[in-house]
């Protein structure tokens, strides 16, 4: 593992509003967007088609069943990807600590989508996500966003903007927005999972 993704170093660069990806010849980057996108839990919108296919349970939800396997799907994008083997290493090593967390959505126990991130007190970095089914990548997110709310987390850090995130009332924040709202947010003590 590169150094500067050793454990502590990345901890201390998500509590400073700093995270990581690696570009197409595996150079690890810094990046700390301005604006920086969030889903704001108690604004969190999902489409009512969504909603109705989160309720009717077509996929089996889990967390941290198949982290490694999460973190695979994210990276094999026939686009590219900023997962190489590095910060897949650095990201497993945070699992395996207790600080990064994956959402695994499931069809006749198949693994069909999900997500995964980092948790620092009421603070989740959402880093990827994929799906090889329909939806199911949203209605993980749908999962993670009903979850943080019953336990108390106060921030969804998103990075980025994209199309996909809009339809969720994702917000953009200043980086002062975002850093007064992560260092609220680093102060409270949530677990999201048991």
């Amino acid at each position: 593992m590169k150094p500067e993704l050793a454990p502590a170093m990345l901890l201390n660069a998500y509590a400073q509003g700093v995270f990581p990806m690696a570009d197409e010849n595996d150079e690890i980057h810094w990046y700390s967007p301005d604006p920086r996108t969030i889903i704001d839990l108690e604004r969190f919108h999902a489409p009512r088609t969504l909603r109705q296919l989160y309720r009717q349970e077509r996929f089996e939800l889990t967390i941290n069943q198949e982290f490694e396997a999460v973190i695979d799907g994210c990276a094999d994008r026939s686009e590219g990807t900023w997962i190489n083997a590095d910060m897949r290493e650095a990201y497993v090593a945070l699992h395996g600590l207790g600080f990064a967390h994956s959402v695994e959505a499931w069809q006749e126990d198949r693994l069909v989508g999900g997500l995964y991130g980092l948790a620092l007190g009421g603070a989740f970095f959402g880093e990827s996500m994929f799906h090889r089914a329909a939806n199911a990548s949203k209605v993980a997110l749908v999962y993670l966003v009903e979850r943080m709310q019953q336990r108390g987390f106060a921030l969804l850090d998103t990075q980025f903007t994209t199309e996909h995130l809009r339809q969720f009332n994702c917000v953009e924040l200043s980086r002062g927005e975002y850093l007064e709202r992560l260092d609220e947010a680093l102060c409270v003590d949530c677990r999201l999972a048991d």
